[in-house]
């Protein structure tokens, strides 16, 4: 066979070992010459009369198959071309279901997308206990939905309430879920695993496990909507009306998917796959599915960013790691660092504090034990890798520090100044500042190249995001080393040069800001909400503030406006809040009570002078929201704080919730129009009387060369 070659065949004694082993690459992939060469050693098996079974591995360490090839999903512009290619995979996974004799697909890694769909082709799935592996179907994550027959095999295999739950939310499971549902049939060590096959094999051809249809051990509840007529429309209603909630009508194919699965469960395979295959080219070709493409290149790119300077230099190993400031925030970069097995010192100025870090932390080892994402004695083990402290005992042989105390530079430096004194020469003080410069910071150090901006999200466990903030002596060993550490985190990083608010807070917060003027000028707080929400975002900008604290928020904005000037002078509504201490959700009130059930708070506009401004409209007041946004991020293009547009589009989709169905925000703004937004600017900035609407040189620019944020 010629070096492109990705599956390859032979015959052991009385069995056939199919091999999947993509040649230059990492990973296996399910694509169109892959299946054709599959096709072909599928058909020379059919005509094989003494073979006992086939098992079909993988090659790749800690992969069997990741899933279709992007790529050649992405160039599909038709849908009856999506709806071809998706028949000729179902065609040749059924030759493999078909055949006579036993095949068994050998999961020791990731089994994902068209490689979840190949496995369940196979009448037996066993895994190794790899905590590598992963079984699932994540294609609605990407705008369609699963192409080789995933939604015809998984709910006739698992039950349809599991199969749901990995079709419409893209769930992926491990070895020991896998085994519990049903999914696999055996999970076996590693070492040794020939031997464990060979044993299988032979005990499946003396007694083949029979299965009925559905999960195998079903409670009287899960019977009732598995198995008749009243509990399954009940079922699919409430999974119906879960999935809208949940994709707000942003994200067609989840329900697209549940259409396919409600029409087919007792459909015959060719009409189950026929009407699969039509909704896979249906779905492939719309805008949703292509902006979540590109989105996805994306955050793989950032998830793997190295940086030319650094790209050669190996990063030391963080083993150990103190953390200065025990709030919700450190105790939150504690609990994280310390699932990862680092050691970790919180200190605080006293005990009280310390023990409100390691609480935070505890809380979130306990969720994840109360989820059954870990086991009670693994997250004691981890929870056991951080001690608390209230002086620098320890630090001297810390491998970095990471600062987490409260938003004043004046506090920083000071802490700075001590880290350097008590700290060896070669560990590197981080800071999590979301706004106030690093290279300030770093003067009050001895080695000022051992310095670095570390901006972890609240909450720290969820929020994917890390900006690392660079000054202009920090050196490649530093930035390599912690990007590494980010990588260890199972964190997306992006890479910013110093500079005030750096790009997330800064380019939100101008959102922010401007959400307060439109409730000055006579817009309802719901109604604010309401439009950002209609827009894809998360949550409003209103409700965004309270949820992260209001007189956070006010402070960095007050950061803002000293740091870029007078465009990012607060809102009057914000100062008033403020110095009536409505913080938010964490004070119970703010924009919104937080009671029983969330409401807007009335008290707001006894403190709102109507009339400060000139009320626009519903349109135009989302257009002021996003494309003071766009403005913002296109000033620190021209700042060259980031590299370029994707940087700020992954942080905006990670960092804040930009919709991803929208592909980000600069390429939202290239969809737009540039010389619409400069425009649109030009107008709210005339009628506004406010330079905070100027657009911005680099924004100018492109538009007047007509020109875009991306190429592509």
């Amino acid at each position: 066979m010629g070096k492109d070659v990705n599956v390859f065949y032979r015959i052991e004694e009385d069995l056939g070992i199919i091999e999947f082993d993509r040649p230059d690459s990492k990973v296996n992939l399910v694509d169109s010459p892959t299946m054709q060469t599959l096709g072909g050693i599928l058909a020379e098996i059919e005509k094989n009369t003494f073979l006992k079974a086939v098992i079909l591995v993988s090659k790749k360490e800690n992969i069997f198959i990741a899933g279709a090839d992007i790529k050649e999903i992405e160039s599909i512009t038709d849908p009856k071309e999506g709806e071809r290619k998706s028949r000729e995979g179902q065609l040749i996974l059924n030759r493999l279901e078909d055949l006579k004799i036993p095949t068994v697909a050998v999961v020791d890694g990731v089994a994902l997308g068209g490689g979840c769909e190949l496995a369940l082709a196979c009448r037996y799935r066993v895994t190794t206990f790899n905590d590598k592996v992963k079984i699932g179907l994540p294609e609605v994550n990407l705008g369609f939905v699963p192409g080789f027959g995933g939604t015809y095999r998984l709910p006739r295999l698992v039950g349809l309430a599991q199969a749901s739950k990995m079709i419409l939310a893209g769930k992926q499971l491990s070895a020991k879920e896998a085994l519990k549902v049903g999914l696999v049939d055996r999970i076996f060590p590693q070492k040794g695993l020939d031997q464990y096959l060979r044993r299988f094999v032979a005990e499946v051809l003396q007694s083949p496990i029979r299965r009925k249809r559905g999960p195998r051990k079903a409670k009287f509840p899960q019977k009732f909507l598995e198995e008749t007529f009243t509990g399954r429309a009940l079922l699919f209603h409430q999974t119906r009306k879960l999935t809208l909630g949940s994709t707000k009508g942003f994200y067609p194919a989840p329900m697209k998917a549940l259409d396919v699965v409600a029409k087919t469960v007792f459909s015959s395979r060719e009409k189950a796959l026929a009407l699969e295959a039509k909704t896979f080219g249906e779905l492939a070709v719309t805008d949703v599915s292509k902006n979540l493409v590109k989105v996805f290149y994306l955050t793989e790119k950032f998830k793997k960013l190295t940086v030319p300077e650094a790209e050669h230099i190996k990063p030391a190993t963080i083993n150990r790691c103190a953390v200065l400031g025990a709030g919700v925030m450190g105790g939150g970069i504690a609990q994280l660092l310390s699932h990862q097995g680092i050691w970790v010192r919180l200190k605080d100025i006293n005990y009280d504090a310390v023990a409100k870090g390691l609480k935070a932390a505890q809380k979130i080892f306990a969720g994840a034990v109360e989820k059954k994402k870990m086991e009670k004695f693994e997250a004691d083990v981890k929870m056991g890798h951080i001690t608390g402290t209230i002086d620098y005992s320890g630090f001297r042989h810390t491998d970095m520090v990471i600062e987490a105390v409260i938003e004043n530079m004046d506090v920083k430096r000071k802490v700075f100044k001590e880290l350097s004194a008590v700290c060896s020469p070669d560990t590197i003080l981080c800071t999590n500042t979301s706004a106030l410069s690093v290279t300030e910071m770093a003067k009050e150090t001895k080695d000022p190249s051992k310095v670095i901006g570390l901006h972890f999200f609240n909450p720290v466990h969820r929020m994917p995001l890390i900006e690392i903030v660079t000054t202009t002596v920090t050196s490649h060993e530093t930035l390599a080393t912690t990007l590494q550490l980010t990588r260890r985190l199972g964190k997306t990083p992006i890479v910013v040069k110093d500079s005030c608010g750096f790009i997330v807070n800064r380019i939100l917060l101008s959102y922010i800001n401007e959400a307060g003027r439109i409730l000055e000028e006579g817009a309802n707080i719901d109604e604010i909400d309401a439009l950002a929400t209609s827009f894809g975002l998360p949550m409003g900008p209103l409700l965004l503030s309270d949820e992260v604290g209001l007189d956070v928020g006010y402070k960095v904005l007050l950061i803002l406006e000293e740091g870029l000037g007078e465009r990012f002078k607060p809102a009057g509504i914000f100062k008033k809040v403020y110095e009536q201490k409505w913080l938010g959700k964490k004070s119970g009130e703010g924009f919104y009570l937080h009671g029983a059930r969330r409401t807007p708070n009335p008290r707001i506009f006894g403190l709102i002078e109507r009339g400060q401004g000139v009320s626009s409209g519903s349109k135009l007041y989302l257009e002021r929201m996003l494309y003071i946004m766009i403005n913002e991020a296109a000033r620190c293009l021209q700042e060259k704080i980031v590299e370029g547009a994707d940087a700020i589009d992954v942080g905006m989709i990670l960092g804040c919730g930009f919709p991803p169905f929208r592909g980000g925000l600069l390429r939202y703004a290239d969809r737009v129009g540039l010389n619409k937004i400069v425009e649109t600017l030009k107008q709210f900035e005339q009628t506004m009387r406010s330079g905070r609407f100027t657009p911005g040189e680099y924004l100018l620019d492109l538009a007047r060369c007509q020109k875009k944020f991306f190429d592509q």
